[in-house]
């Protein structure tokens, strides 16, 4: 599927944007003439384009609650939020300002929104081995005492989202079908990686577990019994991973599933490449790779971005780092009901979700979204009825049975 560009970075991510229009974190004429006004595989173009953009949403957002217009405002905002994260995304350098300014945008935006909720939506902090992680807990109504706990979904995404995105990707949905949920930002994401400079873990276990004690701080809201954990994109990974060794989680879905890291990385690699991997012969890894990004910008955005917000230093370390991301050893310690999903034309983690599948010996459910659908790119881009028409239902299945 492609939208405007025929780079697949800049039509993944357009798409990905598209796609928030479902819950009101994005409209479709103002994605398409932003995208409209971007030179095709240019990260300067991409980042101007939607700031341009953003800006505009947020004075109509100001505007609009300066004359006491709320939802306009609310709206207005979110979209904000949206454009002011992708004008984000492309930026490559840790240390360029632009950074800090457009992704604190965002998060000042999406702010403003969650008290023109109702009820409004609340900012929380997770204590985490000496510090915190950023998150929000969503309700579905206002507290009342006579009201027994809820069931609630737990939320983290992958390799590059932000806590606000989630909204419109899981809590909206959940919300919508009374489910409270909450999602928080671990290492190597949003504000973690940006401001505590913490950089990605593997065991994502030791991340999760406090997020469920938080949750279980809560009882009066939460239900124990009905905690589920869904990962997107990555978090695939960090959710099997995760529910492997945390068993108060009642039900897990993986969003898609990534079975080994470094098999999903280097699926495209040559022989060559693969040969001084194996071999540790670092300056021709790291060689090989920087030449191909210059010509490659998913090739580009995937090593940069991953150097970043894993630690590592150059290329190599980032690819052999990779290793560490597998489930093969532990998938069987999964106990909960685990559902998997895969979308037919993903190019992040091609042949990945069976890999998983066939290695659980939990309860569990493999569904293939396709093209026909028009639900086949990356963490079914573009489809989000579909797709949590898919993933509710069977997370009301399964708490129903329980």
């Amino acid at each position: 599927m492609k939208i405007v560009f025929q780079d697949p970075t800049f039509s993944l991510q357009l798409l990905r944007t598209i796609g928030e229009t479902y819950y009101k974190g994005a409209d479709v004429g103002e994605c398409l003439s932003t995208a409209y006004r971007i030179k095709e595989g240019d990260f300067e173009s991409w980042h101007e384009e939607w700031l341009k953009t953003a800006k505009r949403i947020h004075r109509f957002a100001d505007e609009s609650l300066a004359f006491g217009h709320k939802v306009s405002a609310r709206e207005a905002y979110l979209r904000a939020s949206n454009y002011y994260r992708v004008a984000e995304f492309l930026l490559m350098d840790p240390e360029d300002p632009r950074i800090q300014a457009t992704w604190g945008g965002s998060k000042e935006c999406f702010s403003k929104a969650a008290g023109l909720f109702s009820p409004p939506f609340e900012s929380i902090e997770i204590p985490y081995e000496g510090t915190s992680l950023p998150g929000y807990f969503y309700r579905v109504d206002d507290n009342n005492d006579s009201r027994p706990p809820r069931s609630t979904l737990i939320v983290h995404g992958g390799f590059d989202s932000t806590v606000e995105e989630l909204y419109t990707s899981a809590a909206a949905p959940a919300l919508e079908r009374g489910y409270n949920c909450l999602t928080f930002e671990g290492p190597g994401q949003g504000g973690v990686i940006r401001k505590q400079k913490i950089p990605f873990r593997y065991d994502w276990e030791k991340v999760v577990t406090p997020v469920v004690e938080y949750a279980l701080s809560r009882p009066e809201e939460i239900d124990p019994e009905h905690i589920a954990l869904m990962g997107i994109s990555m978090g695939g990974y960090l959710a099997a991973r995760a529910v492997a060794f945390e068993h108060r989680i009642a039900a897990c879905i993986l969003n898609g599933g990534v079975f080994d890291g470094y098999e999903a990385f280097a699926s495209g690699f040559p022989k060559s490449l693969l040969t001084a991997i194996d071999n540790g012969n670092s300056e021709y890894v790291n060689t090989f790779l920087n030449n191909l990004s210059e010509s490659d910008p998913n090739i580009r955005f995937n090593l940069e971005h991953g150097m970043w917000t894993a630690g590592a230093n150059t290329p190599f370390e980032l690819v052999h780092g990779s290793k560490d991301y597998s489930i093969k050893n532990i998938a069987q310690n999964i106990k909960c009901p685990t559902l998997v999903l895969e979308a037919e034309k993903d190019e992040s983690f091609p042949g990945q979700p069976k890999k998983v599948f066939d290695a659980l010996t939990c309860p569990k459910k493999l569904i293939l979204f396709t093209a026909e659908e028009g639900a086949e790119e990356h963490c079914q881009c573009g489809a989000s009825a579909l797709s949590n028409q898919r993933i509710l239902d069977w997370l009301d299945e399964m708490f129903q049975k329980s």
